[in-house]
């Protein structure tokens, strides 16, 4: 396996015809939505009517994707009753819809017979596996790319088997 991990952008401007995302966990410490996080917890709302003062390249790279025809596709396992960070992403997943991803959520309950990788993953087309490596806090520790097709079609049934037992982000209610 090589050493280097692409990043995204390499990654989905390589692919041309899914990015699928599958997310598991109920905590991410992600350092650059720290202030966006506390923020949220004092107030219970973000204004998302300022596009400028959200987008960033992350959004645009999609954005970019979805418009030659790359179809970015999320899927959320989340504990129910949800926690307070998935309430915060929930909330701001109109950013990712804005970029042109579509977004689903499955109840863990009803994942349970799912064979499902161990940590979250990225899919690019049939190619590529970019997992995403989190400490138990959830801060991201780094990533580990895996190019063997067996592990891509496991990873792939893996997220198909999610994708349609999810629900659509405008259906999932809290």
């Amino acid at each position: 396996m090589p050493t280097s991990i692409p990043t995204f952008a390499e990654l989905l401007a390589k692919t041309s015809h899914h990015a699928l995302h599958l997310e598991m966990r109920d905590v991410y410490g992600v350092e650059s939505e720290d202030s966006a996080f506390a923020e949220w917890k004092r107030g219970g709302s973000r204004d998302f009517s300022d596009r400028l003062s959200w987008w960033s390249g992350f959004h645009q790279t999609v954005a970019d994707g979805v418009s030659r025809g790359v179809q970015v596709r999320r899927a959320r396992v989340v504990s129910e009753p949800v926690s307070e960070y998935i309430r915060f992403e929930h909330a701001g997943t109109v950013k990712n819809l804005a970029a042109g991803e579509e977004v689903r959520w499955l109840p863990r309950s009803r994942a349970s017979d799912l064979l499902l990788p161990g940590n979250d993953v990225w899919i690019f087309d049939s190619f590529a596996l970019k997992y995403g490596l989190f400490d138990g806090d959830g801060r991201h520790v780094g990533g580990q790319m895996d190019y063997d097709p067996e592990a891509v079609d496991r990873c792939l049934t893996a997220f198909n088997a999610v994708w349609e037992r999810a629900t659509p982000h405008s259906e999932y209610e809290l």
